[in-house]
This record gives structure tokens, sequence and C-alpha cells, in this order.
């Protein structure tokens, strides 16, 4: 071995603590990327082979009753590859252990073969027997909430009659990758279910002999799905067709879709800003570390190394950190993504869905941070091998002399003596303070962008469902019902306030773009359903036209006061012409409001509710329930309550744990910014408090001097780094908004106390560390120095 690579491989012995930090800081950043944007293109490819393998539809229509004899209509547009046509009914099923009553989703197979669409994954089980008119397979979502399994029992009401299913199987399909109730933003495994049915028995049982009232399209390569989606619409419009819609706006590939485009927004920005935050942190640490070693350079060159040589050297040791940290951030960023992916897998229902690493990240990732710590470092060699070796084996001499500021305007007595020293050290080198200020600010930084999430979801939850929402059950309607049916169900158990609602389902048309949605019809005196913006101002229902969202105006590109043409998908279907006249900023969904007395005279109609809201007596909640389940026309019952709990077991929990993970390295980043800040100090002025020690200063005081200056420099960096911290969460919060929910920038009091006590327990700690080096600081060299 050359004596060079004995020194490289001793330089990194010596310096185990600081390289050890610097390695872990980088690993962080590595770690993060290699999950989230391996994951990300997992998710992304397993979805990808799933909708093709398995023909997941491109087009989708729902008609109230069509015959069989228009599916070679349909076969017969261009662009059309196949066709499939089925009956779909959602009803109300009783479970056993669950008190509420579930809903489920009913939809005809072929009776001895696999769909042509939408085909069908058998996890466990069988497929129905040909003419059976009592199996079905069950989706697996329902299937683990409740523990079915073939063989198991479960009672629905179709049609008004009560009836014994006896699941056969367990599935999967594309269109249920996420089971989510039509008209819920969120998913409820454990209270909407899928199951499928022999073709004969849904014929039976809904009286839909030769008649579909659902069809599945999938297109050609090089169709015009705009141009196919106006010909389905003016073949099936005469039978009640509610429009037909792309994959982009089916139920479970949109919240699909807007997984991967929020994980692509977070595992852009986030892995990337802890990335740049290590970068920078390497950047400084490695070029002060070598301003440290200017007569370890000089004595290189005295032997005879050349420039290069030196540069190289320095090279190799940041090259070896920078390889330490990328296998070790590779490592641990595979096992976090392994855990990711078996979270998702609770969520989302693949086949087969497993992680694969992507080592593009890993190599990225290792070259940006290389690139910065030698940019960074290289000023400093450069500096330092172009001094004569006499020179660069002195100290290098204070830049300047001056007292500090603020003794000029306080009295000196009020100025300590170590105080002194601390002020007029900061003063002399601003740059160096001011860097050390802001790796500690970054590292603050990072700790608040990854704890927000648990303040945003808290916050979301209590705004949608506690200040807007305040009803505590929704009950849906199979059809539109008279009015009248509210003092029906004012009469059921437990039931305090009924609030009915009229959804329309219609088509909102701005020039070229469109987009379909429901139009909620609302009272003006309801107190169930409340509107309030983000801000938590209460928007007034307009007296007439119609109150989108935001982000609906966004879609459209329309504005207060703008026309939009409205294009309703049932009963006489009328095409009119509303105003804009009132927008919302909101959390969730594409949503529009009118007053309902404006719905009931466009439809020409008189009042109808497709659902109302109910407040109950929490103490006979049980009995409505019971009541629910039995009771005809309803379709649905949505419990605000489980809701909560559906979206604290489901979406809250997959975001926290991906925060828990943001919080682990950022606390590894803060803590490892403060260390290597120290430990770099007391290497710069090694010297300096030695030759204090020899004056007869104590150990206590002269630690008091570096570590005056640490705490000064991280009372300034901790405000600095809460502010670019939340800078950073609202740049984070930008790359998390979708069609389906928005995610509030929201930043608590406590997060900004955790990040601020993690670094000041970090200041703590390895101000302890650096007391004992303190103690052992060489007085001997000192003494024996010419200065």
């Amino acid at each position: 071995m050359r004596a060079i690579n004995r020194k490289l491989a001793r330089d990194l012995w010596t310096l185990r603590g600081q390289a050890l930090a610097v390695c872990l800081v980088i690993a962080s950043g590595v770690a993060i990327c290699v999950m989230s944007l391996s994951t990300l293109n997992s998710l992304s490819e397993t979805r990808s082979a799933y909708y093709s393998r398995y023909n997941f539809a491109h087009l989708f229509a729902t008609i109230r009753r069509a015959p069989l004899r228009l599916v070679g209509r349909l076969e017969q547009i261009q662009g059309v590859a196949k066709v499939d046509p089925r009956i779909v009914y959602d009803v109300t099923m009783i479970v056993a252990g669950l008190e509420e009553p579930a809903t489920a989703r009913l939809i005809s197979i072929p009776d001895s073969r696999q769909p042509r669409l939408n085909q069908i994954y058998l996890r466990r089980g069988r497929m129905p027997e040909p003419g059976s008119s009592l199996e079905v397979l069950v989706g697996e979502s329902f299937a683990q909430e409740h523990r079915m399994k073939p063989g198991d029992f479960v009672q629905a009401i179709l049609n008004g009659r009560l009836r014994t299913l006896r699941i056969v199987g367990i599935a999967l399909s594309p269109e249920y990758v996420l089971q989510i109730k039509p008209g819920q933003i969120l998913p409820d495994a454990r209270r909407f279910g899928v199951f499928w049915v022999p073709q004969t028995a849904m014929e039976a049982a809904f009286d839909m002999k030769g008649a579909f009232n659902d069809v599945s399209l999938q297109l050609m390569y090089d169709a015009n799905q705009a141009e196919v989606t106006r010909q389905v619409d003016l073949l099936l419009d005469p039978w009640g067709s509610v429009g037909c819609f792309g994959r982009d706006q089916q139920l479970s590939a949109r919240y699909l879709d807007d997984e991967i485009r929020q994980l692509r927004g977070t595992g852009m920005i986030v892995p990337f800003v802890f990335l740049a935050v290590a970068a920078f942190l390497l950047n400084i640490v490695l070029s002060r570390l070598i301003k440290t070693q200017r007569d370890q350079i000089a004595a290189l060159k005295a032997f005879g190394y050349y420039n290069w040589q030196v540069g190289w050297h320095y090279f190799k040791l940041i090259a070896l950190i920078v390889l330490m940290a990328a296998v070790l951030g590779t490592a641990v960023g595979s096992w976090m993504g392994h855990g990711l992916t078996k979270l998702y897998t609770t969520f989302y229902r693949f086949p087969i869905f497993q992680f694969d690493l992507d080592l593009r990240w890993t190599l990225l990732s290792s070259l940006i941070s290389l690139a910065a710590a030698s940019l960074g470092s290289l000023g400093a060699v450069l500096a330092a091998v172009r001094l004569p070796p006499a020179e660069a084996m002195r100290p290098e001499p204070p830049t300047r002399y001056n007292t500090a500021i603020i003794e000029r305007w306080l009295p000196s007595r009020w100025i300590s003596r170590t105080l002194r020293m601390v002020l007029r050290q900061i003063q002399r080198r601003p740059w160096k303070s001011t860097l050390s200020c802001l790796g500690i600010s970054l590292g603050t930084s990072v700790l608040v962008v990854g704890g927000f999430m648990r303040d945003a979801l808290d916050y979301l939850v209590d705004f949608q469902f506690r200040t807007c929402q305040r009803e505590d059950v929704m009950v849906i309607f199979h059809e539109s019902l008279p009015r009248t049916v509210v003092g029906e169900i004012q009469h059921l158990p437990g039931v305090m306030r009924v609030e009915p609602f009229r959804a329309l389902p219609v088509r909102l048309v701005a020039g070229s773009r469109s987009r379909r949605l429901a139009v909620m019809g609302l009272d003006a005196d309801r107190q169930l359903m409340n509107l309030f913006d983000t801000q938590q101002l209460q928007q007034p229902l307009p007296e007439h036209g119609l109150l989108i969202s935001e982000k609906v105006a966004q879609v459209l590109d329309v504005q207060l006061g703008d026309q939009v043409q409205l294009n309703v998908m049932e009963g006489r279907r009328p095409e009119v012409l509303v105003q804009v006249t009132g927008l919302i900023r909101d959390f969730g969904g594409m949503n529009a409001y009118m007053p309902v007395e404006q719905i009931h005279q466009m439809m020409d109609q008189p009042p109808v509710a497709s659902g109302a809201w109910l407040q109950v007596d929490r103490g006979k909640q049980s009995a409505l329930y019971q009541s629910l389940k039995t009771t005809p026309g309803i379709s649905g019952v949505a419990v605000k309550e489980a809701s909560i709990q559906s979206f604290n077991d489901t979406i809250a929990e997959n975001q926290m744990q991906i925060q828990a993970f943001n919080i682990l390295f950022a606390c590894v980043i803060a803590c490892g910014v403060v260390y290597n800040t120290v430990r770099i100090s007391l290497a710069e002025r090694a010297r300096e408090l030695a030759t204090l020690r020899v004056l007869g200063f104590t150990v206590t005081e002269v630690s008091a001097i570096l570590l005056g200056e640490l705490a000064l420099v991280t009372a300034v960096a901790i405000p600095v780094g809460l502010l670019i911290g939340n800078l950073l969460t609202w740049l984070t919060t930008l790359g998390m908004q979708t069609e389906m929910y928005r995610i509030p920038y929201v930043v608590s009091s406590a997060t900004w106390s955790r990040a601020a006590l993690v670094v000041l327990l970090a200041t703590i700690a390895s101000s302890w560390v650096v007391q004992r080096h303190v103690k052992r600081l060489d007085m001997i060299s000192v003494l024996k120095s010419p200065e």
C-alpha cells in the first residue's frame, strides 16, 4: 500500500466520528430517494401490467336499461375493439358481526367463462358453477375485513327480497384495485364490497333478461377516445345513460392515478430536498475539514507529491464516504421500500405487487452528493496546495481583528470575557458562522417537512367531517324519491333531524373542456351540511346559478361570472346555460352546488331527493341500523364515524408510515449537522483553545467559548430553519394536489416545537462530546510552537 493510501485509511479512522455523521446524512437522502422513487416505479409498472393482462376497459357507461341488441351497434363504432355488457346493482347486505348495514355492488359475469373485459383474478376458491343462482365471488378487501372464506354465506336484499348467497371464491379485478363506494371520497372496505354473480342469477333477481344496465368498452390502439365517447353517448342516451366516461374518471383508477401522481410529487420533492440538504452539508463539512489539514497538505508537498496527487487524495476521501453512504442508503431504502410496498398491498389490491429496487436512483443520488462535495471541497484543496509548504505548515492567520459591534453599544462591564471572545470570533469569520447557521437551519427545516403530514391530515379530518359535514349518518336512495320520504325517515328509531339532498348527474361543458360530476341540490335552511372554504369561512349558497369548487373551475378554465353548459344525464336530459355565481376553495373532490329549487325547476318535476343526512341519537344507533337494513329503497348507508376510522386506517396510515421514515431521516440529518458543525469548529480552533488552556483558562471556560458560539448560532438557526421548513412544506403540498383531495398547508406549533427540540437535544449531546475533546487538547504542541 502506498504511503498516501495509508494516510487515507488513517484519516478515515481519525475522522471516524465526523465521517460517520456525514455518511449518515448522505445515506438518509439516498434512502428516502430510493424508497420513494423505486416504490413509485414498482406501483406504476404493476398497474400497467395488471391493466393490460386482465383487459381493463377504457370506457364505461351506466344505463337505466338497454336491450342486448345494442351491443352489436356499439361494436360497430370506429375505434371500439371489445364491448362487454353486464348487470350492476348496489344492494344492502347484512353481514354477521357488523352492526350497521353494508353496501354490496353486484356485478354479473358470464356463467361459464371469464368476462371479456375487467377480467377476474381468482385468489382463492373457484368460479361459480354454471346456472347456479346462489354462488358468488367476493372482493378480497371485503373478505379480509370480515374474515370470509369460500363456503361462507351472506345475506343481501335483492330487488326487495332477502336472499342468501354462498361465497365460492375470493377475487380481484383491475376495475376495483381500490374498492370505494361511488359518491364517497374515502374507501371503506368494511362496509362496501364487490361481488360477482352469474349472469342468469342476476337476470332472474332483477328482471333483466335480455337487457343490461352497464357496459365496458376497450378501444383500439389508434382510437379517438373523445369521438368514441360522443358516439356511445348518442347511442345510449335514449336508454337512460348517465354518460360515457373514460378510465381516467373511473373511481378506482382515478384514485390509483392520484396516488401515483402524489407519490411522484412527494417522491420528486421530499427526497431531493433531503438530498440537497445532505449535499450542501457535505460540501460545508468537507471544505472546512480540508482547511484544517493545511499542515498535512504542506507535508505531502514537501515530500514530493504533486498538486493533482494531493487533490486526488482528498477526492478519494470524499468518494469513499459517499460510496459507504450510497451502499447504506440503498440497503435501508430498499428495506423501507419493501415495508411501504406491504402497506400498499393492504390498500390497493393486485395479484402480485412487489418492490423492485431501481438502482438508477441510487446512482443519481450518489452522483449528486459526490459532485456537490467535490465541487465544494475543490476550492479548499486548491487554496491549500497553492501555498508554499513552509507557509502552509503555519496556522492560518486571522483575517482581521476588531471589537465586536455589540461591544460598542453596551458597557464593557455588561459583557463577560467569554462572551466577548465568542462575539469577536463570529464577527471575525462571518461567512463561516453564516454557513454554520444555514446548515443547522436546513437540518431544522427537514424536521418540519418530515413532520407536517400529521398536522395536515388531522386538520383535514376535523374540517371535512366536523366543520362541514355535521350529520351522523347519510343514506342514499336507490333512485330519486319524493321528498315526502323525509317524514318516513324521521320516524325511524333515533332520528332527530333529516335534511334531504338532490344529487344530479351532469356533464359540465366549457368550450372544449368538460367534466362529469354530480351537482348537489341543497336547501337554504340546512344545518347538517355546511359550505366552508379552506380558511373556515362559511360560503353562502347563491340564490341562483352554480357554486363550484376552485378545482372544477381550474379544470374547466372558467372564472366567476362565466357561463357553463350543464348537460343533465337523467330524466328529460335538459341542456341549459348556467352562470358560475360562486367559487369555493375546498379540500376534497370535484364539487358543484345549486339551490334545490332551481334543480326542480330545471328538471320540471316535483321535489325529489337522492338521499338524506341524518342527525341521530347515539343511544339508538343500533336500532336505527337494524331498521335501515330492511328499509326498501335504500342502496347505501354511510356512517361518519366509520368514515373517519376508515380514513385513519387507510390514507392516514399510508401517509404516516412515509412520514415516519421522513422524520427518522430528518432527525439523522439534523443531528449530523449539529455534530459536524461543533467538531469542525473544534478542529479549526484547536490550537487557539489549547493556547488558552496554557494561559490558565479552565476546561469549563474554554468549552464555554466554543459552545457559546454554537449556542448563538443555534439560537439564530432554529427560527430561520422553521421559516425555511414552512416554505419547503408549502412546496411539498403543491406536489400533492389532486382532483380527489388536496392536502392543506398546515404546520402546527407542536411540529415546530418538535423540530426545535430535536436540534436543541442534538446540540446538547454534541456539546457533551466536544467538552470531552476539549479536556484532551494537546497543550504541549502549542508550547513548542514558535508562534
